[in-house]
This record gives structure tokens, sequence and C-alpha cells, in this order.
């Protein structure tokens, strides 16, 4: 009896584990979405890093964010493409910025298929800090109404093989949404996502 009760409880175990392993993942990948999103507040109200204008700094406390969504927390797959010449990126000024494709994501959200150019600065390339530095500008349905219309940035590390997580809750603003000091690169065509990406950093028109 008490050998078949071990067995019950083995089974049991062993159908739950999964589950349990799952729920530990998502809470950490939440914890993760949630930190970003506080270190980027704590950025925006440091005066020494704030894109922000001095007038809106002084009003700052938080951005808004949509609430956070795993759904589009996704693995995808990093085709390369080696040997990709660097192209001059238009900018919301007159200067270009110097990228390549360094290569194409391929992913899955609420099972349609999706694939988006990701880029390598050849300045960020040659330094010691951005050296693995990537670049993931995108545009959605929300742009223009819930975000910023000139679409958003995800900042990438280059991956050890051949998939990388983008996770959209960590989505942030282009700093020219803030002011025009800045010139911030304007997402290309091929970087448009035919749905609505909720998630990440919302945006709210200076009035």
């Amino acid at each position: 009896m008490k050998n078949k009760s071990q067995l019950v409880l083995a089974v049991i175990i062993l159908f739950s584990a999964p589950r349990i392993f799952a729920q530990a993942d998502s809470v950490k990948w939440i914890q993760e979405a949630r930190a970003y999103q506080e270190n980027l507040n704590a950025e925006y109200k440091d005066k020494s890093k704030s894109p922000l204008d001095k007038e809106a700094l002084a009003t700052f406390t938080a951005h808004e964010f949509f609430p956070i969504n795993l759904t589009f927390r996704v693995v995808a797959k990093l085709k390369l493409a080696p040997g990709s010449p660097f192209l001059k990126m238009k900018t919301t000024t007159m200067r270009l910025d110097e990228q390549r494709i360094y290569g194409m994501l391929e992913f899955t959200i609420d099972g349609k298929k999706f694939e988006l150019p990701v880029y390598q600065s050849s300045n960020l390339m040659k330094t010691t800090e951005y050296k693995d530095y990537l670049f993931l500008p995108f545009t959605d349905l929300t742009n223009g109404n819930e975000t910023y219309q000139g679409g958003r940035y995800i900042d990438l590390l280059i991956p050890n093989g051949d998939e990388i997580v983008i996770d959209f809750n960590k989505a942030y603003n282009p700093y020219c949404a803030y002011s025009h000091r800045f010139s911030c690169p304007i997402v290309p065509a091929a970087n448009r996502l035919p749905i609505a990406v909720k998630a990440g950093i919302k945006y709210t028109p200076k009035k």
C-alpha cells in the first residue's frame, strides 16, 4: 500500500513539475520586465541622464506602461546576414545613422508568424561597452494612439546561439519623442508589425 501511494505521489510530481517550473519562469520574466521599467523611470528622473527638457523633468513622476503581458515575450530564431553592407538609416534630423542588418528575427505571436530585421551600428560595434549591442526598432498598430507615432525601440544583445529573446514589455520611446534636441533613427518600413503590440511604454503627446 505504501509503495502504491509513493507511486501515485511520484506521478503527481512528474506531471506537476513542468507547470511549476513554467510558473516560476513567468514570475521571473515579469520581475525582469518590471525592473527594466523601474530603471527607465529612474533614468528619466535623473537630470544628468534624462532626455526631458527642464520643464518636463520638473513634473515627471513615471512613464505609463501597458500591463506586463508575457504573450509579447517571444523567443525568436536569429538568421544571420553575414557580409551585409552598412547603410545610411534616416533619422529625424539631417544626420544619417550607419547601420547594417545583422540578421532576421523570426517569431510567433498568438499563432501568427513575423519576421523583422535587427540592426548593428557601425559606431557602437567599435566600442567595448556596446560591441554586442543590437538595435530593434518597430512600429505597430498602436502608434499615434496609445504609443508614440514614430514607433518604439528595443535593445538586444548578440546571443551565443541562434535564438534571442524579444521582450516587447521592454519597448521604449526614442528620445526625440520628448525633445527636438535629439536625432533618432526612423523605423524602416521592413520593421512594421501589422498587429497592436500592447506591451511596453505608452506615450501621451505634449500639449
